[in-house]
């Protein structure tokens, strides 16, 4: 798995590294049990401070999306969510929410969010199944 920062970004490393390890799940490229590089690793792949990994790997810890196993190392999680029902929906609510409000600000009509919606979903899903093909071929990265 290949990670990238941007120290130009608006985004703390530790929120664009969030987001590329819950993106790497979504398109299939990580999968329940795939092990994340160590604190160490990743943080001197990235040039980066520990600290910022570990703290990154806190939060997705606390999402639900990591496990750690001690001595291990992290995982990605293995079957359902760690998170309840009520808390995913509250979750998704909050997203759906921001984005509809930044469409709003953009000037975008409805159907124009709904439609950006779908070819999201559709991209996500022709992701998975190349993902998918690749591993059962034996391409899977390590």
């Amino acid at each position: 798995m290949l990670f990238r920062i941007d120290t130009q970004a608006l985004e703390s490393i530790s929120d664009q590294l969030v987001y590329q390890v819950k993106a790497a799940i979504a398109r299939g490229e990580l999968v329940g049990g795939d092990r994340l590089p160590s604190v160490r690793e990743l943080a001197r792949e990235l040039a980066i401070n520990p600290n910022t990994v570990s703290r990154t790997y806190q939060r997705l810890e606390s999402d639900g999306v990591i496990v750690r196993r001690q001595g291990a190392g992290c995982f990605v999680r293995e079957g359902k969510s760690a998170l309840s029902k009520r808390e995913r929906d509250r979750r998704l609510t909050e997203l759906v929410e921001k984005a509809v409000t930044e469409a709003v600000h953009l000037k975008f009509e409805p159907e124009a969010l709904r439609a950006a919606l779908e070819r999201q979903l559709e991209k996500l899903e022709r992701e998975r199944v190349s993902n998918e093909e690749s591993e059962s071929k034996g391409d899977r990265r390590a």
